[in-house]
């Protein structure tokens, strides 16, 4: 909404028209000036702010739960931070990572085309430290991985991959599959390198040693799911449905939970002396009388009474009654 003028300001803009300190024609272009919006052809701005913010939950979620893993792993607690969530060029994204660093380029299936999940040398090789016995430090010069470094990094690499499952299963199932793991990212050609790329920053800090992550994703890869990438969209789904086959495998899974079951013959309270005392023989006298039901305990709650006996050759009880379930402050 433009600013009303008072009556003074209208009377001074006429004035300053009249004298010629002010040009309508100065203003005139200056104003079709600032409609006008600077447009880089190199760089177009593909994603809309609405889907920079979807992802920006999306992966809000990923770094919660990927720490709490990560924390597990290496038994060290591992924090995680989204940085931020932008577009560029893959030749600015290449250009921006050290050489050489850990590329892992995956798959996310059912979606076409391939992304990068790069890990800070300094970083990936803390994490390697830790899981090979060390304490979690970082070599003083970088270095290509071994062998038997990359065959451990693909597995770890493959396990963080899986957590993106969830966070977007609100928009689209996906199967992430670890592709291979490249150290160079001069010879890691993905995409043209004007392609518009997403790219999402994480920041790692293990003990003293901290180190980025970089998700990067072609536009290509998500141009299918574009228009699901709304902040609405992603709430409206995030929360499942109840359906038949939800409700069987849970009720399924808790017939199968295995719960204590004890009888209470009878309560006393004796001395910690007399308890001392206690040999064999002796008698302890309890507050039930024998011919009395017993109660059936559940966990911690009395849910049956019952008459104790003998069913073939162990002991057992026969329910007599069902107590009802109270509310939940009982």
């Amino acid at each position: 909404m433009s600013e009303v003028l008072s009556q003074n300001e209208i009377d001074a803009l006429l004035s300053a028209l009249s004298d010629g300190s002010v040009n309508a024609e100065e203003l005139r272009e200056e104003e079709i000036k600032n409609k006008v919006k600077i447009y880089d052809f190199r760089r177009p701005n593909k994603f809309s702010k609405d889907q920079i913010h979807t992802l920006q939950v999306i992966y809000e979620n990923y770094a919660r739960t990927l720490g709490t893993y990560l924390s597990a792993q290496l038994r060290l607690p591992v924090q995680l931070e989204l940085l931020s969530v932008e577009q560029l060029t893959y030749e600015e994204f290449i250009r921006s990572i050290p050489n050489p660093t850990i590329l892992n380029i995956f798959s996310l299936y059912p979606l076409d085309g391939s992304a990068i999940l790069e890990i800070n040398p300094n970083l990936g090789f803390a994490f390697l430290d830790r899981l090979l016995g060390g304490p979690g430090l970082s070599p003083v010069k970088t270095r290509g991985l071994t062998e038997i470094e990359q065959t451990i990094i693909e597995k770890i690499v493959q396990r963080m991959l899986d957590y993106l499952q969830e966070p977007w299963g609100s928009i689209i199932e996906i199967d992430p599959s670890l592709d291979r793991v490249e150290t160079n990212p001069q010879f890691t050609q993905l995409v043209s390198p004007s392609e518009i790329m997403m790219i999402v920053s994480l920041e790692a800090q293990m003990g003293e040693v901290i180190g980025m992550f970089n998700i990067c994703m072609p536009y290509l890869l998500l141009e299918p799911i574009l228009d699901k990438l709304s902040v609405h969209y992603y709430y409206s789904s995030s929360s499942p449905e109840k359906s038949a086959d939800n409700i069987n495998t849970i009720k399924t899974r808790l017939e199968n939970t295995y719960v204590p079951v004890r009888a209470i013959l009878g309560r006393t309270v004796i001395t910690v002396k007399d308890l001392l005392e206690v040999s064999s023989g002796d008698v302890i006298p309890l507050d039930r009388n024998v011919n009395e039901e017993l109660e059936v305990v559940i966990g911690h709650r009395t849910k049956f009474i019952g008459k104790p006996g003998i069913f073939g050759n162990k002991f057992s009880i026969q329910i007599s009654q069902v107590i009802e379930e109270g509310n939940e402050n009982e």
